[in-house]
């Protein structure tokens, strides 16, 4: 817990703003609406990311807009530049991303027919945009420090 809040909650919380529904891919959590990894578990970040794509395919969204629940924020200027006509990952922490809806049959096919379930084999398949912004690092919290950084008290 983080301020109260669960890291989850705080990359749901981080994402809002930007959607108009916000899923939590992978797993039940009781508090949010949970989308099934896609054919089935245990395939990763692909799994989840297959998932939500073919839910947003059938509720008509344009796309998903995702993040890592180990990277709980998401400021307003990634969303701008990552949302558009096609795929678009941060450069160098690609579980941030933009995907169009459109994708979710090539990659129930990718899954299907690759052995490479990577999210960088699925990259490398798709050819996202690769976006930068100039000073900006998310918090990616993978270990005990990560985390007491990110709790510390901002100065005013």
């Amino acid at each position: 817990m983080v301020h109260g809040a669960s890291l989850l909650d705080h990359a749901v919380a981080a994402l809002t703003p930007f959607c108009a529904q916000v899923v939590v891919s992978g797993r039940e959590d009781g508090h949010h609406i949970c989308i099934p990894d896609r054919p089935q578990s245990g395939m990763g970040p692909l799994g989840g990311l297959n998932g939500v794509l073919h839910h947003a395919a059938r509720h008509g969204y344009a796309g998903v807009l995702v993040t890592g629940c180990d990277m709980p924020s998401f400021p307003p200027a990634l969303a701008e530049a990552l949302i558009g006509d096609g795929p678009a990952v941060l450069l160098r922490q690609h579980l941030a991303g933009w995907w169009p809806a459109s994708l979710a049959q090539m990659l129930d096919d990718h899954l299907a027919t690759s052995d490479d379930r990577s999210l960088y084999g699925w990259i490398e398949r798709v050819a996202p945009r690769f976006v930068t912004l100039p000073g900006l690092i998310l918090p990616n919290i993978n270990r005990p420090e990560d985390l007491d950084t990110f709790s510390a008290p901002k100065p005013a």
